[in-house]
């Protein structure tokens, strides 16, 4: 057998048990609450890593942009929800080529006027597209108000003959500037209320809402313990990374995906790794909260902080006595899994130290 310590440098490593662990947790939660589970695969890009999702019992998968649905459909997961505002005519006709190929595709709203847009190109052809309606339940990005603003969408909707509602959804991604737990409970509690008092509302209006979905790894397992909501769309919790230990939604030896890095410099102050912001990327915490410390967690060697990144270059200033020396290679966990996975075209997979297999980013680089 191969040990991942005679890879290359900078590689991706994903610990097999801990990426099932990971999955089969998200599985039972949503088993145990009685919702569904739509994960959102922009944090690993992988068509693999996904059926192993609807393998767990996943009903379909969340994804960011036209270009990883079309990665996820042609690796056949055939119900997807795209969580993104659609409008422009030439990604619209890239959505029905989905549908001609028999897609169960789903599509963020929250405005009329990308309603029109979705209504005159549809009317050229046989099929319908079913849309959410996105509510803001604090991240203030996307979304209608909760309430009236969702009902009023609601109507419009209605009035579209190619358009079909089919549930109302948020994402709570503030969340992640939460400075305590208590906090996060809050913004978790919150995000579900914002979903289901919608969905009442429209219901009360006429207009039933079958999907009231919530996502956000920090607080999933608040906002989908609402009664009411039917789904759950976490991404990272796949994974998890450092911001998720920093914030204490998970402990350190849950994270599933590390950089495999080398040691290419050492000197009487810091140590030198060949990952840099083209591996690690800058992120220190998503939507405004720096909860860690440095970019990224060496695994084994708390006496060094990677403090700077250039582009090729990592910094480690050391804070105690260390045995690093030139070629000696280290495990970092990511600030942000999310962006680090899509800086990198494979995954190495291991379990207890040993090469398992090699797996495709499929969906690297797609953001259009």
């Amino acid at each position: 057998m191969t040990n991942i310590q005679t890879f290359d440098t900078p590689s991706l490593l994903v610990d097999h048990q801990k990426l099932l662990k990971n999955i089969s947790e998200i599985a039972n939660f949503a088993n145990q609450q009685g919702v569904v589970y739509r994960p959102h695969i922009k944090t690993h890009k992988s068509v693999k890593i996904a059926q192993l999702q609807v393998e767990a019992g996943a009903v379909g998968v969340t994804t960011a942009k036209i270009s990883e649905a079309e990665v996820m459909a042609s690796g056949g997961i055939k119900d997807i929800l795209i969580a993104y505002p659609i409008s422009n005519p030439d990604k619209i006709h890239r959505l029905i080529k989905l549908l001609q190929k028999g897609v169960r595709l789903k599509v963020s709203v929250d405005n009329p006027e990308s309603l029109r847009y979705l209504q005159r190109e549809l009317e050229h052809t046989p099929h319908s597209l079913e849309v959410w309606i996105k509510v803001n339940s604090g991240l203030n990005r996307c979304g209608v108000e909760p309430g009236k603003e969702a009902v009023r969408l609601a109507k419009t909707i209605m009035t579209h003959s190619k358009l079909k509602l089919g549930g109302i959804f948020t994402h709570a991604g503030h969340s992640y500037a939460a400075k305590t737990y208590e906090e996060i409970e809050n913004i978790g509690l919150q995000e579900g209320l914002a979903v289901v008092e919608s969905a009442k509302e429209c219901e009360q209006a006429g207009i039933p809402i079958l999907v009231r979905s919530v996502g956000s790894t920090p607080t999933f397992k608040i906002a989908g313990k609402v009664p009411g909501i039917t789904e759950i769309r976490p991404g990272n919790a796949v994974f998890f990374d450092a911001i998720q230990v920093g914030l204490g939604v998970t402990n350190i030896e849950n994270c599933a995906v590390t950089l495999l890095a080398s040691v290419v410099g050492v000197y009487k102050d810091r140590i030198i790794f060949d990952t840099g912001s083209k591996s690690l990327c800058l992120d220190k915490g998503a939507h405004g909260n720096q909860t860690v410390s440095g970019f990224g967690h060496i695994i084994g060697h708390p006496e060094v902080i990677i403090e700077r990144l250039s582009e090729e270059h990592g910094v480690g200033i050391l804070v105690g006595e260390t045995n690093l020396k030139i070629n000696d290679k280290v495990q970092i966990i990511p600030n942000h899994a999310c962006t680090v996975v899509n800086q990198f075209e494979e995954y190495v997979v291991y379990e207890n130290g040993q090469l398992t297999d090699l797996w495709k980013v499929d969906a690297r680089g797609k953001v259009k």
